[in-house]
């Protein structure tokens, strides 16, 4: 799979999933880099089928009406340290995986992977 990590989760996320084998970008290896704006970032999901993952709930929104990004991972959780962030992407990935083979919207926090769409 193909990843875009959002500004607002750390670069480091990008090779957790690297080291899963997956290809991972973060917004700040883009032109505009945090700047990127969420139009953008949702034409260039789809454009290269990218799955973003982001804390912005904007995608979200999006995505259920529009379906804009292509795919989305929303991570639902407030105050979490890149350890334990780190941690649970580990330990959710294979869900996470699997889900997004069926369905375009997953959310994580801290329980559990839930499939939205």
């Amino acid at each position: 799979m193909k990843f875009l990590v959002d500004a607002h989760l750390p670069r480091s996320l990008c090779g957790l999933l690297k080291a899963a084998g997956h290809d991972a970008r973060h917004t700040l290896q883009l032109p505009a880099k945090n700047l990127t704006t969420d139009k953008a970032i949702s034409f260039l999901s789809a454009k290269e089928k990218l799955v973003v993952v982001s804390k912005d709930t904007d995608f979200y929104y999006s995505h259920l009406l529009r379906q804009e990004p292509y795919k989305l991972v929303l991570v639902r959780m407030e105050n979490i340290g890149i350890s334990e962030l780190h941690k649970l992407f580990a330990r959710n990935l294979p869900a996470i995986e699997k889900a997004l083979t069926k369905h375009s919207l997953v959310e994580l926090d801290r329980s559990e992977v839930r499939i939205v769409v």
